[in-house]
């Protein structure tokens, strides 16, 4: 049992050692890689800011992996995997914020990717200027 009365930690990172956890926290780490890993070919194929921004973004769900298998390693101790996950989700909502601030709104208009209209979604919510 964990906590106050135990004196032992209360961090929720703090899962025990056994096999499950590893091949869980693998698992993660293999697939948060093919996730970045598309991320990053979507960048070098776009070469825009939005998409490093976004690549960059999923990237901190592979370092959050890597933080997991390293504080399961003993290689990190739950006070530095704790703080540093949060550091991660920091950083992950400021560049997702940061990619969706570079969007902006479309200029008056403009012709949508998906073959729309700009004006069409200004008007079917009400935010059209007279």
């Amino acid at each position: 049992m964990n906590g106050v009365a135990t004196g032992g930690p209360l961090a929720a990172g703090v899962h025990g050692d056994g096999p499950t956890i590893f091949v869980l926290l693998s698992l993660a780490a293999a697939l948060t890689a093919v996730v970045a890993g598309l991320a990053i070919a979507a960048f070098v194929r776009r070469r825009s800011r939005r998409y490093l921004l976004v690549a960059l973004a999923l990237s901190t769900l592979l370092a959050r992996s890597a933080v997991g298998l390293a504080a399961y390693l003993g290689t990190v101790g739950p006070g530095i995997h704790h703080t540093l996950e949060h550091g991660l989700d920091v950083a992950m909502a400021a560049l997702v914020i940061a990619a969706v601030y570079l969007v902006g709104k479309p200029t008056a208009g403009a012709a949508r990717a998906d073959g729309g209209h700009s004006d069409d979604d200004a008007a079917h919510w009400g935010d059209q200027e007279r």
